[in-house]
């Protein structure tokens, strides 16, 4: 299947799948040559496909008024929101003759 028909995750999954096979190092130089020249070509593809979605994305965004507004996104905005874990430590003074310790 040509690339520019498959899927970003298919067009990804292969693309890893190639680069698992030149890190095995078991390929002539010739076969591994073909990998890396199709893993070039697929990454490639794959960075413009993101790059479509990304400017599909800012057409997308609107101002506050509800009027269509660039805007860039900025990485902190795609990730989910969590919650802080809280570590609590309990700190005696070397006087302190309450200490259970």
């Amino acid at each position: 299947m040509n690339a520019k028909n498959q899927t970003f995750e298919a067009s990804l999954k292969e693309l890893e799948k190639i680069v698992r096979g030149l890190e095995e190092g078991d390929l002539s130089l010739e076969e591994s040559l073909k990998l890396f020249e199709d893993g070039v070509r697929l990454s490639r593809e794959c960075q413009e496909r993101l790059n479509q979605a990304e400017r599909r994305i800012e057409v997308l965004l609107k101002d506050g008024d509800g009027n269509p507004a660039l805007q860039a996104i900025q990485p902190e905005d795609l990730r989910e929101e969590k919650q802080p874990k809280i570590k609590r430590r309990i700190v005696f003074d070397k006087d302190d003759d309450e200490s259970p310790f």
